[in-house]
C-alpha cells in the first residue's frame, strides 16, 4: 500500500474541540490538516442545538477559548447564538475556515500497521489517509430518543431538542415535553409562553440554583476585552473551581456519610423557594445534590405555578398514542406536539467515539472498551490505537469545570504529542501499556466508594457514571489536567519510525 498520505493530521469535528485542535496545530507550525464535519456548519454541539432558551451556564468570560477574549456577549450567561457568533470569530481569526470540509461524515478508521497511517472511511464511501487523527466530537453528539413503546406511532408533531423545527408553529398548541434534565430547564419557560397548554413528563427531579444572569453594558464588555482584567476573571472563577474540587476530592469516601445532610438541606430550600408543598414534594430530588451536573434557572420554578396552563406529571409513561401520552395511572395526554427533551447517548457503547476504530490487530476501541474498561491515558490516548488522540470525548477526561478547560488542554496534550514524534522521525506513536494501565488505575483507586457510586447518589441517571458503572470523568482539579496534559513524561509513550521497510524505535 501506498505511503502517501492525503493529510498530516485528521481532525474528526469542527466543534470548539476541533477548533482548538486546529489551533494548537498551527502555532506549533503544523499545517497539513483538515477538519471533517457532519454537520453543514461548524459549531458542533452549539450548530445542532438551537432550541428556545438554550444557554450557556458557564459566564462568557470562561466558557472561550484561553486565546481569543469572547467579546460583544450581551449577557453574563450568553445565549446560545452568542456562542455560536463566538466560533464563527476565532474560526475566521486563525484562517480555519479553507481546511474545513462540512457535510463530511466519518464511518469508520483503521489503523494500517504496514504504512503507520490511518484509513479514514467516510459516509460517502471514499478513503482519507492520516498520519495522526484526532477525535474531536465531544460528549453531546448522539441525540437519544426516548424508549417509550409507541414513540412513532404519534400522529402530532414530533422533535428532539437537538434538531429542532424552527419552522414549525408552536404558538397556541397543547405541547408535552418529555425530560427535565439541563436542556428542559431552559426550554420549558420559553414553551409555556407559546402553548395553549404545557405538559411536562417528570421522571427524574433536578436539583437547581438561582442563576446569577445580568445584562452586559458597554463598559462592562470593555473591561472584559482588557487582557490583565480578563485573565483575571478567569483565574479566579477557575482558583474557586478547583478549590471546591479540591475539598471534594479529599472528601470523597466521606461524602457518602454526610449526603443525606446534604439532601435535607437541599429539600428544605426548595420548600422556601417554591412556597407550594405539592410542587416542590413533585420536583424535589431524592438522590443527594452534587450527583449531577449543577444547573441553574430563575425561571423553571416560576413556570409551573402556571397551574392553569403547565401541568407536571410524576406518573411513569406507559406508552405513547397517537392522540398522546398515556401514563400508569390510566390517563391520555391529549397533545399536539412531543417534545423530546432526553439528553444524547453519553458514555454508552457505541458512541464513544460514534464511529468504529480499529487500532493494531484489527480491534475496535468500543469493543475493548467494553470488555477492559472505560479508559484513557490522561483521557486522550488508548494503547493499541497509535496516532489517535481524543479531545474532549475520552473516558475520565471532563472535569467538573468549563469543558472548554479540558477541551484546550487534551488539544495541547495531542500537540506536544505530535510535535515530539516529528522531532524525532517517528511515525508511529502509542501510549505504553504501563502508562494506560496505571493511570486507569489511579482514576479507579481515586473515585472508589465516592459519593457518585454509592447509595446517595442511587436513581440520579448521572453521566457522570459510564454504563459499565464506573466514574467517567477525571478525578482530578482542572489545574492537574493542565499539568497532566502538558507535562507528562515521554517516556509515557513509544516512538517508532520506519527507514524503507526497516523499523526504527525510539523510546524516551
Amino acid at each position: 500500500m501506498s505511503n502517501k498520505t492525503d493529510y498530516e493530521v485528521l481532525i474528526v469535528g469542527a466543534g470548539f474541540g476541533g477548533i482548538a485542535t486546529a489551533i494548537e496545530l498551527r502555532e506549533a507550525g503544523i499545517h497539513d490538516f483538515a477538519l471533517l464535519e457532519k454537520h453543514d456548519g461548524i459549531g458542533g454541539t452549539w450548530y445542532a442545538n438551537r432550541y428556545p432558551g438554550i444557554a450557556v451556564d458557564i459566564p462568557a468570560v470562561f466558557y472561550s477559548l484561553s486565546r481569543m477574549p469572547f467579546t460583544n456577549s450581551s449577557r453574563f450567561f450568553p445565549p446560545g447564538h452568542e456562542i455560536q457568533q463566538y466560533i464563527e470569530r476565532v474560526v475566521d481569526a486563525y484562517g480555519l475556515r479553507p481546511r474545513i470540509r462540512l457535510n463530511t461524515r466519518v464511518e469508520g478508521a483503521r489503523w494500517d500497521e504496514s504504512t503507520h497511517l490511518w484509513r479514514v472511511t467516510l459516509g460517502d464511501g471514499a478513503e482519507l489517509t492520516a498520519r495522526f487523527v484526532v477525535g474531536a466530537l465531544g460528549i453531546l453528539e448522539v441525540p437519544k430518543l426516548p424508549d417509550i413503546p409507541g414513540v412513532e406511532s404519534f400522529a402530532g408533531k414530533t422533535v428532539h431538542t437537538a434538531t429542532w423545527d424552527h419552522d414549525f408553529d408552536y404558538s397556541g398548541k397543547r405541547i408535552a415535553v418529555i425530560g427535565t434534565g439541563a436542556t428542559a430547564l431552559q426550554l420549558i419557560p420559553e414553551l409555556a409562553k407559546v402553548a395553549r397548554h404545557l405538559t411536562v413528563f417528570q421522571r427524574t427531579p433536578i436539583w437547581l440554583a438561582p442563576k446569577p444572569d445580568f445584562d452586559f453594558n458597554p463598559l462592562v464588555d470593555a473591561a472584559m476585552s482588557i487582557p490583565p482584567v480578563r485573565k483575571a476573571i478567569r483565574g479566579a472563577i477557575a482558583t474557586g473551581i478547583d478549590v471546591g474540587l479540591i475539598g471534594a476530592l479529599l472528601s470523597m469516601r466521606r461524602l457518602p456519610r454526610v449526603a443525606p445532610y446534604l439532601t435535607k438541606a437541599g429539600a428544605a430550600m426548595y420548600k422556601l423557594w417554591l412556597r407550594d408543598d405539592e410542587l416542590s414534594e413533585k420536583l424535589t430530588p431524592t438522590y443527594a445534590p452534587g450527583c449531577k451536573r449543577p444547573s441553574m434557572s430563575n425561571e423553571y420554578f416560576w413556570t409551573f405555578k402556571q397551574k392553569d396552563r403547565v401541568s407536571l406529571i410524576t406518573e411513569k409513561i406507559v406508552d405513547i398514542t397517537e392522540r398522546g401520552v398515556r401514563t400508569a395511572d390510566g390517563v391520555e395526554h391529549e397533545i399536539d406536539v412531543l417534545v423530546c427533551a432526553t439528553g444524547f447517548r453519553v458514555c454508552e457503547r457505541g458512541f464513544a467515539p460514534v464511529f468504529t476504530v480499529h487500532g493494531e490487530n484489527g480491534v475496535e476501541l468500543g469493543d475493548y472498551w467494553h470488555e477492559h474498561g472505560y479508559h484513557a491515558y490522561q483521557g486522550v490516548s488508548a494503547h493499541g490505537w497509535p496516532n489517535l488522540f481524543l479531545v474532549g470525548c475520552g473516558p475520565n477526561t471532563i472535569v467538573p469545570s468549563s469543558i472548554l478547560v479540558t477541551i484546550e488542554n487534551n488539544a495541547a496534550h495531542a500537540r506536544r504529542a505530535i510535535v515530539e514524534a516529528r522531532k524525532r522521525g517517528a511515525t508511529k506513536l502509542d501510549v505504553t501499556k504501563r502508562a494506560y494501565d496505571d493511570f486507569a488505575e489511579f482514576c479507579l483507586n481515586r473515585t472508589e466508594g465516592s459519593m457518585w457510586l454509592t447509595a446517595p447518589c442511587a436513581g440520579s441517571n448521572t453521566y457522570y457514571v459510564n454504563y459499565q458503572g464506573e466514574l467517567a470523568i477525571r478525578p482530578t482539579t482542572a489545574m492537574n489536567q493542565w499539568w497532566g496534559n502538558r507535562h507528562f513524561p515521554f517516556r509515557d509513550y513509544e516512538f517508532t519510525g520506519r527507514i524503507g521497510a526497516v523499523d526504527r524505535m525510539t523510546v524516551g
